[in-house]
C-alpha cells in the first residue's frame, strides 16, 4: 500500500536523533525530555509523537542509530577478530553505562533499554530485530572461521557468540562488573579452548 500523507523527512529525524543522543549522554536517560529535543530541534512535540510514542521508542531509535555505526573487523585471525569486535561492544556498553556522568556500576542506559523493551512490545521486537543483525555480523565471522579451518569443523557458532557477547551484558546488566579489552581477552581465551582446531 502506498502511505497516504507527505513522505517522511528524513533530515528531522537525523536531527531529533542527533540532539536526543547528545541529551542522553550528557544527562542520562532521566535527562531525556520530548519536549526539550523538539524545542532543539525546531519541531512540533506533535512531530515526535508521531514517529516516537514515548520516550522509550525515541531511546531505543537513538541506540538503534549508534549501532548502525558498528563495523566488524576481519583480518583472518579469529582470535584477535573475536578480541577486536568484543571490545568494540564493550565499548559501546560503557559509553551507555557512563551516560550522564555516572561513576557507579549502574547499568545506566543500557538497563533502561532492557526495561523498555519489557515495556512496550513494539521496542522488544524492535529490539529483538536490530540485535539479531548485528549479531549475524559475529556469528558470520566465527563461521567463516570455521570453514577456512581455524575453528574446529563442529564448532557451534551461535553458542561460542552467546558466550562472549552474553558475558559482557551479564555484567553490565547484573553484577556490575567492568568490561574492557582486557576482560575481552580473558573471554576469548576461555572459550576457543577446545574450539580451535590445532590443539
Amino acid at each position: 500500500m502506498t502511505p497516504r500523507g507527505r513522505p517522511r523527512d528524513t533530515e528531522v529525524d537525523e536531527r531529533v536523533l542527533r540532539i536526543a543522543a547528545a541529551l542522553i549522554f550528557e544527562r542520562g536517560y532521566a535527562g531525556l525530555s520530548i519536549d526539550e529535543v523538539a524545542e532543539q530541534a525546531g519541531v512540533a512535540k506533535t512531530t515526535l509523537y508521531r514517529r516516537w510514542p514515548t520516550k522509550d521508542h525515541l531511546a531505543v531509535a537513538v541506540v538503534a542509530r549508534l549501532q548502525a555505526d558498528h563495523e566488524i573487523t576481519e583480518t583472518g585471525d579469529i582470535r584477535a577478530d573475536l578480541v577486536d569486535n568484543l571490545d568494540k561492544i564493550a565499548a559501546a556498553l560503557n559509553r551507555m553505562r557512563a551516560a550522564g556522568g555516572r561513576e557507579s556500576p549502574s547499568a545506566g542506559v543500557a538497563g533502561e533499554l532492557v526495561a523498555a523493551a519489557a515495556r512496550h512490545e513494539d521496542i522488544g521486537r524492535l529490539a529483538r530485530e536490530q540485535y539479531a543483525a548485528r549479531n549475524a555480523l559475529g556469528l558470520a565471522l566465527i563461521e567463516r572461521a570455521r570453514v577456512r579451518g581455524e575453528l574446529r569443523a563442529d564448532v557451534d557458532a551461535e553458542a561460542l557468540f552467546d558466550q562472549l557477547a552474553g558475558a559482557l551484558y551479564y555484567r553490565v546488566l547484573i553484577t556490575g562488573a567492568p568490561v574492557d579489552r582486557a576482560y575481552a581477552e580473558r573471554l576469548v581465551a576461555s572459550a576457543l579452548e577446545g574450539s580451535l582446531a590445532c590443539q
